[in-house]
């Protein structure tokens, strides 16, 4: 029996609205959207009745929307749900990019379905949705130093900023985000998968020891 291949129509950047959270490690889904805008040259603008920023356009004759929920991460399904609804897709057809701690810096993880992992984003889009049967791709911001740190350290470092040479990094990973996501589109996420999972970004050569 032929495995259905899995092609995203929904692209999704999970982040916080506000200005103070911009280009913060937690932002990482938004700034994803913002590559693919670019790139893409596909212009995205409020959408009240989605709850959020959105445009239109394609990849390789095929067509592709655009998201960035403007709820709040803890109220990122909303958003979502409100796109599928009114366009009549399935949660398989939507790819949620995010920020993962677990993940180290320059590291990328696609996968076809999963648990929220403690991610407050994806806690709401899987609530949202109905199933956690829907593809994902993570974006490594790292751990904070100190591993025994408390939660407000954890917090801090989410919603801290990128540092110049992290910036450098960044952008090379972006850069990467946006060819997987275009092979997902084009060939299917399970062809994308094994590119991206097998890439890892290293991080600028200051910053390693002697």
């Amino acid at each position: 029996m032929d495995k259905t291949i899995v092609i995203p129509q929904l692209i999704v950047g999970l982040g916080n609205p506000e200005p103070k959270y911009e280009q913060t490690r937690h932002n990482i889904g938004f700034a994803a959207i913002d590559a693919l805008t670019r790139t893409l040259k596909i212009s995205v603008s409020e959408n009240k009745k989605f709850q959020g920023e959105y445009g239109e356009g394609s990849i390789g004759g095929d067509k592709i929307r655009l998201l960035k929920p403007l709820t709040y991460m803890n109220r990122s399904g909303q958003s979502i749900q409100a796109v599928l609804n009114w366009y009549k897709l399935s949660p398989e057809s939507v790819l949620i990019i995010y920020d993962d701690m677990d993940l180290p810096l320059g590291k990328t993880r696609l996968r076809l379905s999963g648990s929220a992992g403690g991610h407050n984003g994806m806690k709401s889009a899987i609530a949202h949705l109905g199933t956690d049967n829907f593809p994902r791709l993570r974006i490594g911001i790292g751990r904070p130093k100190n591993e025994q740190v408390e939660d407000t350290k954890t917090i801090s470092h989410v919603l801290g900023k990128f540092n110049a040479s992290e910036n450098q990094l960044m952008t090379d990973v972006l850069d990467f985000v946006v060819e997987i996501v275009e092979l997902s589109v084009k060939q299917g996420v399970e062809k994308a998968m094994n590119r991206c999972n097998s890439k890892t970004f290293a991080a600028p050569s200051l910053d390693k020891p002697d």
